[in-house]
């Protein structure tokens, strides 16, 4: 069944308590839904609870960790007792794991996967019979414009991303006929405190996290299969078309950002 955003639907939102997890929460609040606000920080959660509830909304704070099956059973459990239903999940908590290839490990590669893979299936996976049960729902997936633009540096991360996205197209064919709807977004760099570490250049700025925030709500309640913010088409195509102009544009372009110089005390 088809159905878009109501006022007092609920938002279960991993990786919420910063960056775009807490734009996201923020949002969904102001568009009249509960949220659910799942991380391992409670004084941020706590802090964003309180923001939400100070401006006419209800938050409900979960401690848990998305690496742990136990963690993302009981937020569910503690969402559907408190609430009754979950009607939007958002499958967000993610790691930036850099390495260049000669320095990859397999750690590097396992905690990427454990946390931007595993821990969205978990989330996916606790909450999907519920959603079936009913017959309605929506998945949102975090993924990453890595997943298609890979970016020098960022192997354990872009592998990780392009898994999800692919397990995400492949859900949302497969839900689609059972009423739960499946929306994967594509940031590209957002400014949030994962990449305040990193520079990056003009034609190539951190974007905002409120807009996507924003975006990602319409989505849901558009039903769209997907979502990328902000738009990269041009080098997309470019590399589809030929690789190694691509490749050569995202060095010259230094793409993948420097570090930030640390501020001297």
């Amino acid at each position: 069944m088809k159905r878009g955003l109501r006022p007092g639907d609920v938002a279960l939102i991993t990786g919420a308590s910063s960056g775009i997890g807490r734009a996201l929460a923020l949002e969904f609040a102001r568009r009249g839904l509960r949220v659910a606000l799942v991380a391992r920080r409670q004084p941020e959660l706590s802090a964003l609870a309180r923001e939400i509830a100070a401006a006419g909304g209800s938050a409900l704070v979960v401690v848990g960790d998305v690496t742990s099956d136990d963690d993302l059973a009981d937020a569910v459990t503690q969402v559907l007792r408190h609430w009754g239903h979950v009607d939007v999940l958002v499958a967000n908590a993610g790691a930036y794991v850099q390495a260049t290839a000669v320095d990859t490990t397999l750690a590097d590669l396992q905690r990427a996967l454990s946390v931007n893979v595993l821990g969205a299936a978990r989330a996916v996976l606790a909450v999907l019979p519920h959603m079936l049960q009913r017959g309605s729902g929506h998945l949102v997936l975090m993924a990453s414009q890595d997943a298609f633009i890979p970016i020098p540096g960022d192997g354990p991360y872009n592998a990780s991303k392009a898994a999800l996205s692919a397990w995400g197209q492949t859900l949302r064919q497969e839900l689609r006929p059972r009423g739960v709807g499946v929306t994967v977004v594509y940031p590209g760099r957002i400014d949030t405190p994962l990449i305040a570490h990193l520079r990056v250049p003009a034609i190539s700025p951190k974007a905002s996290p409120a807009r996507l925030a924003a975006l990602v709500v319409r989505a849901v309640a558009q039903r769209r299969a997907r979502l990328v913010y902000p738009a990269t088409g041009y080098l997309y195509l470019v590399r589809e078309v030929w690789p190694a102009l691509g490749d050569w544009l995202i060095r010259v372009l230094r793409l993948q950002g420097w570090e930030a110089p640390q501020s001297k005390v």
